[in-house]
């Protein structure tokens, strides 16, 4: 993967406000702002082609990013990112300072693999998904841009929770910190497909008859 999808040219923006933030997206430039830290927050201007290009692939949400502000490389994570709500722009993109050592908090992806394995897939069910990333908190070093969920040997009408997961060193889940089962998420669901199970039903009640 190419890493002008992690790292970034910006400039620091001193013309604030609605007009200023016009005028440059009409010259192609996005405004955002880095915030966190013991540092007090800072307006930039990026390049928009550059960041909607990184933007197209899912580990620039979940992968330490280098910000290199006039020259000054600062390494973020994207917190916020705001839309065109019908032209394919950004409109504004918010970084969190990430500090080398001290605990993030953010969200990741899930990868639902091995999924045409299942033999319940392959009996006929369906995967139903309930949630497509989980917030974590990890050392920046031990962020992974991914991570997998096995459903290999999930069985019919099961479903796997947060706790089920196999996460990667130095990562934690929040919700399963709390320490309450009713933070145990569900994360998916084998069920059978609607045809099968109107086929169940009707097996059932011939059976009785």
């Amino acid at each position: 993967m190419s890493e002008a999808i992690f790292n970034l040219d910006a400039s620091v923006r001193a013309d604030l406000g609605k007009g200023a933030s016009r005028r440059l997206r009409r010259e192609d430039k996005l405004p955002g702002i880095i915030y966190g830290g013991e540092e007090a927050p800072v307006s930039i201007t990026l390049e928009h082609n550059k960041v909607i290009q990184a933007a197209d692939f899912e580990a620039f949400y979940s992968h330490v990013l280098t910000l290199n502000v006039d020259g000054k490389a600062v390494e973020v994570l994207v917190k916020d990112m705001q839309r065109h709500p019908f032209k394919p722009k950004i409109t504004h993109i918010d970084f969190q300072r990430v500090i080398a050592g001290q605990e993030l908090h953010t969200n990741v992806p899930l990868h639902f693999v091995n999924e045409e394995q299942s033999a319940a897939v392959k009996a006929g069910g369906i995967a139903e998904h309930h949630v497509t990333d989980i917030e974590v908190t990890c050392l920046p070093k031990d962020l992974p841009e991914f991570i997998e969920v096995d459903m290999a040997k999930v069985e019919m009408g099961q479903t796997l929770h947060l706790s089920d997961l196999t996460l990667p060193a130095g990562v934690s889940s929040v919700e399963l910190a709390k320490n309450d089962e009713a933070h145990d998420l569900a994360v998916v669901t084998v069920k059978p497909a609607p045809k099968a199970a109107a086929e169940e039903d009707g097996e059932e009640e011939a059976t009785e008859e």
